[in-house]
């Protein structure tokens, strides 16, 4: 790597470093007021609140990480246009498709790491923050074992084997008991659905029952199941589509698929997840016309501003395109690719401008 190469990575890593701390310091404040209102329900205290704050930055990172690419080398790039070091090294023959591979080389550590955030880090501490936000508030559900979920239903414990993002259940097993705590029966259900009544319709039951020394089975194709266990505890547990790592959502639509259900939305997070560790190059590419624009009349600030402003609209339009995707049923990459291919088409367009001045 050359001089220059690491002069502007030791700019370009400590700015976005700035700015995602920044960020993270905000969106945990705002976290954590929310969090407060939750404080005295059951057993859920502050320290509570705030180990399930903490466990979100991840996922929190994981999304603002390509704003945050954007701002902090835009603000770097600007800084050293404002001091002529940038008009330095276009004098000294740095040609622009140069700049952007360096910059290239230095955003792939941030591709990595959004990688990193997305596929191990983000999924396992989103689940770990639900989970203690819902052991902490109800003392019916159980932590999470090998086994999977248990939960106390009066005289009851279940335990759910699988729990899918379409609050479906695998593997249910139901231990009823007396009044004096002995067994009276077992049920085991292959697959669980809940119904709009607000039971749940159990297929291919085997019911064990025990009356004194004896023990008889009953097989039933469905049964429908009142429970405390309902889909608003269920999804406190569950990782939403775009925290699910790419494995989960892979094997997921091939289950949905096989039983001839929709795949849409999970194919678009599919391929958004694919593609958002990208949008950091694109972000960097976005900054390099700024760092061109370098009369005195422009602002640093009214720069940043702009970086700002164009990574709440990116981050707008990723939300917007999968949701239109869905509605009207586009080709799943299409609508996760869109925006990236758009601020990749308007940096283009701003350096054509920029060096056509």
């Amino acid at each position: 790597m050359q001089v220059y190469e690491r002069h502007l990575a030791r700019e370009i890593y400590g700015d976005v470093l700035l700015v995602m701390a920044a960020f993270l310091a905000l969106f945990a404040f705002f976290d954590l007021i929310h969090e407060l209102e939750s404080v005295g329900k059951g057993g859920y205290e502050l320290h509570h609140a705030l180990a399930f704050v903490t466990l979100s930055l991840p996922g929190r990172a994981y999304e603002i990480l390509p704003i945050a690419v954007l701002i902090g080398t835009l603000y770097g790039l600007t800084l050293l246009a404002h001091h002529s070091e940038i008009t330095v090294l276009r004098a000294s023959g740095l040609a622009t498709g140069e700049l952007l591979l360096t910059l290239a080389k230095i955003g792939s550590l941030f591709v990595v790491l959004t990688l990193l955030l997305g596929e191990i880090v983000a999924p396992q501490t989103e689940r770990m923050a639900r989970q203690l936000q819902l052991t902490a508030k109800s003392s019916v559900v159980g932590q999470a074992f090998r086994s999977g979920l248990w939960v106390k239903d009066g005289r009851s414990f279940i335990n759910v084997r699988e729990v899918l993002p379409d609050i479906r259940l695998r593997g249910i097993r139901i231990y009823s008991f007396d009044d004096e705590f002995r067994l009276r029966s077992i049920s085991e259900a292959e697959e669980g659905s809940y119904l709009p009544s607000g039971q749940w319709r159990l297929d291919n039951v085997a019911q064990t029952l025990f009356e004194d020394e004896k023990a008889s089975v009953v097989r039933q194709p469905t049964v429908d199941w009142q429970s405390a266990l309902n889909p608003d505890i269920l999804a406190v547990l569950l990782v939403q589509a775009d925290r699910m790592s790419l494995v989960n959502l892979y094997q997921y639509i091939r289950h949905l698929s096989e039983n001839r259900q929709k795949t849409e939305r999970y194919e678009i997070a599919l391929w958004k997840k694919l593609v958002y560790p990208l949008a950091a190059l694109v972000m960097m590419a976005l900054a390099v016309p700024f760092a061109y624009i370098h009369e005195r009349t422009v602002a640093v600030s009214a720069k940043v501003f702009a970086g700002v402003m164009l990574g709440i609209v990116f981050y707008m339009l990723n939300g917007l395109f999968s949701h239109l995707g869905i509605i009207n049923h586009w080709t799943p990459w299409v609508a996760a690719v869109a925006p990236s291919v758009m601020f990749l088409l308007a940096a283009a367009a701003l350096l054509w401008w920029v060096e056509r001045r």
